[in-house]
């Protein structure tokens, strides 16, 4: 008989995945804060044993089981588990078996019944898919075609609905804390977007009593709306999270309330909330106004794209910073003016260069002054050189016309002459030259 390693209870399970063909990936609880080891004695295993079996600092978050081959339900369930009927039998692959099986034994995939509301086929930008929203009592699950989330509405820790300035969409953000996971990657934010003018009816699967005790007013028992108006609301209401739009005091040079910039090579849209920064989809980042020690204004890169681009630079309080790159220059006052109304403090770099080219720029002035007298000196003294000049062409002219009479048919032909008498020699030639030129 095998003896067992270790036992994990269901309810520690949040989350379960088929990694491939044949690798189921098990997600497990983390604590709601670091000082919480999750000791429950109604759990059993090691966090029933008190604070001190669950006071390690290392804890289990993730296992991957590699199941190969194919198997029945038969022979993978024992005892009452095991299905008497023809489906039983029949083979499968053991991963997907498994998978299914934990599924339902941790009651992460409930069943349809039991869901307030259902939102099929929804664009998610952050992480990059479509999924199904299934909207339950104390919690929502995402279904896509690889991955399935279970998320508790007590991990939700900021709501968010930004219009984005295309004006024909809006982007629904949903901060989580412990954040969600797919694998080694870490989603602190979900980004949903949808169509503006795309309308949804839904009808809320709950009863009426229901509805006015335990959600009273906060909830509608049938919805005819814009599609993010309706996952807002039913989010608002069964979440009990406040709703953060941006900041009625912003809005940029056309009108709209993001800014299109980047984070290093991701471009996305920056937001000035009443209380934070949020950039979104990718990275989505959030900074709140109380962390933020200083906002730098800075121009960065060449002549041509630095005089219509500057960068933004978010210098924390408890240190580190961020940077928004390649923002329009016409938003600089929109958001110098919006720093001011909320008290930040602002330090404009670009004022500093502006100053420095100019000064560049007289100094410049000054030596081409310096050098246009020069130039102007150098133009008074030429003109007797002019003169001199003249008088050597005037000279040149006699001295070319001496020599040319060398090469003219004059002195060819008393070369000539010199060849029927016999060859001259150089030195009789020599005497010749001094003679005419004296």
């Amino acid at each position: 008989m095998a003896i067992p390693a270790f036992e994990i209870p269901y309810s520690e399970i949040t989350n379960t995945n088929l990694a491939g063909k044949n690798e189921v990936a098990v997600e497990f609880s983390l604590p709601a804060n670091g000082d919480d080891t999750g000791t429950n004695g109604s759990l059993g295993g090691a966090r029933g044993k008190g604070k001190k079996a669950g006071a390690g600092k290392d804890q289990l978050v993730e296992m991957r089981f590699y199941i190969p081959g194919v198997t029945t339900k038969k022979e993978a369930l024992e005892g009452d588990d095991a299905p008497s009927d023809a489906e039983g039998d029949e083979e499968q692959n053991a991963a997907n078996l498994f998978y299914d099986t934990l599924m339902d034994k941790a009651e992460i995939g409930e069943v349809a019944g039991d869901t307030f509301a259902t939102f099929l086929d929804v664009l998610h930008l952050t992480p990059r898919g479509r999924f199904d929203i299934d909207m339950y009592e104390n919690s929502f699950r995402l279904r896509g075609k690889t991955y399935d989330y279970k998320i508790q509405y007590e991990h939700i820790k900021k709501f968010m609905c930004l219009p984005k300035p295309d004006e024909t969409h809006f982007m629904i953000c949903v901060g989580l804390d412990p954040p969600l996971r797919q694998g080694q990657t870490r989603y602190p934010f979900l980004v949903m977007q949808f169509k503006k003018d795309e309308e949804v009816t839904i009808d809320l699967n709950m009863t009426e009593e229901l509805l006015k005790e335990k959600y009273g007013g906060k909830l509608e028992p049938h919805y005819e709306q814009p599609f993010h108006q309706v996952v807002t609301a039913v989010f608002r209401g069964l979440a009990a999270k406040k709703v953060n739009q941006p900041a009625k005091d912003f809005s940029s040079h056309h009108g709209q309330y993001g800014i299109k910039c980047s984070i290093k090579a991701s471009e996305g849209f920056l937001y000035c909330l009443e209380k934070a920064f949020m950039f979104v989809p990718k990275p989505a980042t959030y900074i709140s106004f109380e962390q933020v020690k200083t906002v730098v204004f800075s121009r960065v890169g060449g002549a041509v794209s630095a005089s219509r681009t500057f960068d933004i630079t978010v210098q924390l309080k408890e240190g580190g910073e961020s940077q928004f790159s390649n923002i329009n220059r016409e938003e600089q006052k929109p958001l110098e003016d919006f720093f001011r109304i909320k008290q930040l403090r602002v330090k404009n770099e670009m004022e500093e260069d502006n100053t420095a080219i100019l000064k560049a720029a007289l100094r410049a002035e000054e030596l081409q002054s310096s050098d246009e007298e020069v130039v102007a000196a150098r133009a008074d003294r030429g003109s007797a050189a002019e003169d001199s000049e003249s008088d050597d062409e005037d000279f040149k002219s006699d001295s070319d016309s001496d020599v040319a009479e060398e090469f003219d048919s004059n002195h060819e032909s008393s070369g000539s002459e010199d060849e029927d008498g016999g060859p001259a020699s150089d030195a009789e030639e020599r005497p010749k030259k001094k003679a005419k030129t004296g």
